[in-house]
């Protein structure tokens, strides 16, 4: 279970990482690609990148469905529960563990159509090629225009992304049971940034500059009079 904890932001920095790279690289490739410095011009050019945003885009809808995955174990998905959370204890819970497994079918029911999509979109096909059987009336199913990748590889990010999603969903479940406890994630903090805490002694209204608004009631008596002058 401890290989799963991490698992999305494992999958999601290193595809995150990874677009970063490529359109960094495109975007420099396309500018020096456009001045005329001999030599390094045309070897530029003989580089092709037209593969780029085709790749960025798949790599940018496999982070959104783990994504979506991360936010479920998380808790940061946005949930309307204004009227949940004025119900008595014991009824609150049924519907809280009502919601959370509706939302482990769901994303089961999508994981299942997805991997059969997947499967005869040309994954079957793949797999009796890698075990040397035949193929039959199999179709190889299509490829992507630029990259020319068998879009069941593409694809498979619905599945394996539902999947995950309605995994974090029965373990929610779970840890609710166990504890009554959601997971639940602060918007207002940043990860690496401690909670400042303001000295014993401070005086918010002390501020010396002309970009706040000064309380005259909370000024020393000798400001107040040069104030007046």
């Amino acid at each position: 279970m401890k290989l799963l904890d991490h698992l999305e932001e494992w999958i999601i920095t290193f595809l995150m990482g990874g677009a970063t790279a490529i359109i960094f690289l495109s975007v420099v490739h396309r500018y020096l690609a456009g001045l005329s410095i001999p030599g390094l011009q045309d070897w530029l050019l003989s580089l092709n990148f037209s593969w780029a945003q085709e790749l960025c885009i798949i790599m940018f809808v496999w982070m959104a469905k783990f994504g979506a995955a991360y936010g479920v174990r998380t808790g940061i998905h946005v949930g309307v529960d204004v009227l949940i959370n004025r119900l008595s204890d014991s009824n609150r819970s049924k519907f809280i563990i009502f919601g959370l497994l509706a939302g482990a079918l769901f994303t089961g029911i999508v994981a299942t159509l997805g991997g059969h999509f997947v499967w005869e979109n040309g994954a079957h096909y793949a797999l009796l090629g890698m075990t040397g059987a035949e193929f039959g009336d199999v179709p190889e199913g299509p490829t992507t225009p630029d990259l020319e990748w068998p879009t069941w590889i593409v694809y498979s990010a619905i599945p394996l992304g539902s999947s995950l999603m309605c995994f974090r969903f029965l373990q929610v479940t779970w840890n609710f049971l166990k504890t009554g406890e959601l997971p639940h994630h602060d918007h207002g903090h940043v990860d690496g940034l401690e909670d400042e805490v303001a000295a014993v002694d401070a005086n918010p209204y002390s501020l010396d500059d002309n970009l706040h608004v000064h309380d005259l009631k909370h000024k020393p008596l000798g400001d107040r009079e040069g104030d007046r002058k």
